[in-house]
């Protein structure tokens, strides 16, 4: 403290009066007032310092209860897992190897919590019990089917859900005059896929948190679950909480919730230890040391200021350069965000998509149907946040009017404390992926109305060889006729004419259903897929096939089964892989293969195992084979006869294969091919011909009408 200065020498003695300035403030005056504002600041400081203490003590001491609050409601989840679990063991031994009574009993005996297990059935009706060593059976005063309500409305969440459920918690009298607080856990049991029984366990809630209570050693804090209007359910710990720091948690659990208080037993801190604490270190130190607090905690508070305003950049940055457009709409369906990308894609802008009381990217033809799908989406009970749902296919509308298909992927919108605020979707747009479908069955359409024009090509020559003959008939009989009109009259003669006459018009009729048959193929289109017999595809082509056979010497045999089994195919597509495999076939055995061993065989059978006439068996495919007796297929041609342009014909194009097995796999079937064994008497050891199969789905006949 600093001394005063001494006093001021007596005054000499007065002089003449002269002019001179107003003295100014003694200088003890301001001395004093600066004491006075120095006392002033050193008790609003050592107040504040005071405060601070205090408030700072007291921080700490609720963080010390939060953090014990989340570290038992962590071990209660943990705990309740682990219970779960070993319920769940219950099931996966075998009874007969160990009794369902002495599991239980090693459960209980490991879990002190579990007062009572029950097996029961389906109908949860009670199979077999155990009770907890530990202490007297519970259901004394009042008996189980008193009390089962709570038990049966977990189980039938349980049943509902396939998956373990807690039940509400129920005070439990007993024979003593007390009573414990307990919940029932629910697991069902469930046998290939049945649903065969349930477990029943009740927990005791107050032996649970003594069972927590192991990670409080110094019993520093009392547990209890609680109400929701703050009645105390049961309790842990033998010292009650003093109700100054106070935390509380939901323990969530499979279909219940438990709310749990952590109250510490610790008051609010004393002043005088504080404030003797305070004035032995000194203001200054204090002073200094809360400044460097602050300090640092500004430079803390920077710094991560300056990481989250990165994170929250670079997120928006990543959102922004995405080509998929994101959407995120509230419980009541109203946009609350969307990025650049969604933006672009229907050509309005955010502000217009949020401001809008409908999407305007809905066309207006599809509103109703729209809304219906969305109050659908949105109403209750579909508020599930297990994880996203599957993609669905829907069309907006750009700004400009235009259609456009989209893939929505939806999932709910889930806080970080689990709670839902809305949906959040990824939207494709799918118009690229469109055309690029489009132009290729465009190009698809195109090979096959090239490979088909190819085969019309190539039995020009046929046709012309084919017309000749009733042709050269028809010409023949003319001449004749005329020739016997020209003669005198003869009763012999109108029968003679007549024979001529009706020649004629069968190889007319011969010479129109040969070009009837090309005219046919050449004009059929591309149709939806029907319902044929095998044995219509078959005489569909067969007359074109003849013309090639007879062309070549070759024999034409047919093997169907009978009844025919009926498909489900694109008739065009399916006769052009028919009509190709068969004129490759009668190719293969005009060089080497002897006249008369010159037979394509078209056969039709059911595949092993598939379904008979009368709709019955396991599999539903029929085989369709093309067998010719040519010299086979070599090794190396044999890679790669299904590449697209490869051929062995010097005017071949190379796509006949390649697009008949495009066809079959286009209608889910599969195509393949094998030499057969040798002839008997080659002494080559050549193929004995080539087999081509294919298949093709069978579709069941309608079961017959049951008689009344």
């Amino acid at each position: 403290m600093t001394t005063p200065a001494p006093a001021a020498p007596p005054a000499p003695p007065a002089a003449p009066a002269v002019p001179w300035p107003a003295p100014a403030p003694p200088r003890r005056t301001r001395r004093a007032l600066l004491w006075a504002a120095l006392v002033v600041l050193l008790l609003v400081a050592q107040s504040l310092l005071v405060v601070l203490t205090l408030r700072h003590e007291q921080t700490r001491a609720q963080e010390r209860t939060e953090d014990m609050a989340s570290a038992v409601q962590g071990e209660l989840r943990r705990r309740a897992q682990i219970l779960l679990q070993g319920m769940q063991g219950l099931q996966s031994r075998e009874v007969d190897t160990q009794p369902w009574a002495h599991l239980a009993e090693l459960l209980l005996r490991s879990q002190r919590e579990i007062g009572r297990i029950e097996r029961r059935d389906a109908a949860l009706r009670i199979v077999e019990a155990a009770d907890s060593p530990f202490r007297s059976p519970l259901f004394q005063r009042m008996s189980r089917a008193e009390m089962a309500l709570e038990a049966e409305v977990a189980c039938g969440i349980a049943r509902r859900l396939a998956a373990p459920a807690f039940s509400r918690s129920l005070f439990l009298p007993l024979p003593s005059g007390l009573g414990v607080e307990v919940v029932e856990v629910c697991v069902p049991v469930q046998q290939a896929g049945q649903m065969v029984g349930f477990t029943v366990a009740t927990v005791l809630l107050g032996e649970w948190l003594d069972e927590v209570r192991g990670a409080d050693p110094g019993r520093s804090h009392e547990l209890s679950f609680v109400e929701g209007d703050g009645t105390r359910l049961a309790r842990s710990g033998a010292v009650r909480g003093a109700g100054v720091y106070v935390a509380e948690r939901v323990v969530d659990l499979p279909g219940a919730q438990l709310q749990l208080r952590v109250d510490a037993t610790e008051r609010g801190p004393s002043l005088i230890p504080n404030l003797a604490t305070a004035l032995v270190l000194g203001l200054s130190m204090a002073l200094f040391g809360v400044v460097l607090l602050l300090v640092r905690d500004a430079r803390r508070r920077a710094a991560a200021e300056e990481a989250l305003a990165e994170s929250l950049g670079f997120r928006k940055a990543m959102e922004d350069s995405l080509l998929t457009g994101l959407r995120a709409r509230d419980r009541q369906g109203r946009i609350v965000y969307v990025n650049p990308a969604f933006c672009r894609m229907v050509g309005f802008s955010a502000e217009e998509l949020q401001r809008s009381p409908l999407p305007p990217y809905w066309p207006p033809e599809r509103v109703a149907d729209y809304q219906r799908r969305q109050a659908e989406r949105l109403g209750p009970g579909t508020g599930d946040a297990s994880g996203p749902s599957e993609g669905y296919e829907t069309v907006f509308m750009r700004k400009d009017g235009e259609r456009f298909p989209v893939m929505i992927y939806e999932a709910p919108l889930v806080t970080g404390t689990g709670k839902q605020t809305g949906w959040m979707s990824a939207v494709l747009d799918l118009s690229a992926q469109r055309r690029v479908e489009d132009l290729s069955r465009q190009q698809q359409e195109r090979l096959q109305a090239t490979a088909r024009l190819a085969s019309v090509g190539e039995m020009a020559s046929l046709l012309s060889h084919e017309l000749n003959q009733p042709l050269a008939a028809i010409a023949s009989y003319a001449t004749g006729s005329l020739n016997l009109l020209e003669e005198p009259a003869d009763p012999e003669l109108l029968p003679s004419l007549a024979h001529a006459l009706q020649r004629i018009a069968e190889q007319a009729e011969r010479a129109g259903r040969v070009i009837k048959s090309v005219h046919d193929f050449v004009r059929r289109r591309h149709q939806a897929h029907e319902v044929i017999g095998a044995d219509l595809l078959i005489e569909s082509v067969l007359p074109l096939v003849r013309l090639q056979a007879r062309k070549s010497g070759a024999h034409v045999a047919l093997d169907i089964v009978q009844p025919p089994p009926r498909v489900r195919v694109d008739r065009t597509m399916v006769e052009q892989v028919l009509l190709n495999l068969a004129r490759n076939g009668i190719q293969a055995m005009e060089a080497d293969t002897p006249l008369d061993q010159r037979v394509l065989t078209l056969r039709v059978r059911l595949a092993p195992g598939a379904a008979d006439s009368s709709g019955h068996g396991s599999t539903r495919w029929v085989l369709f084979s093309v067998i010719d007796a040519g010299p086979g297929i070599a090794a190396d041609v044999a890679q790669r006869l299904f590449t697209p342009f490869f051929t062995t014909k010097a005017e071949g194009m190379g796509l006949g294969l390649s697009l008949c097995r495009t066809v079959v796999e286009q209608h889910g079937g599969a195509m393949d091919f094998e030499n057969r064994p040798p002839r008997e008497g080659d002494a080559a050891g050549r193929a004995g011909g080539t087999e081509f199969r294919f298949t093709l789905p069978l579709q069941a006949p309608r079961p017959a009408p049951t008689p009344p």
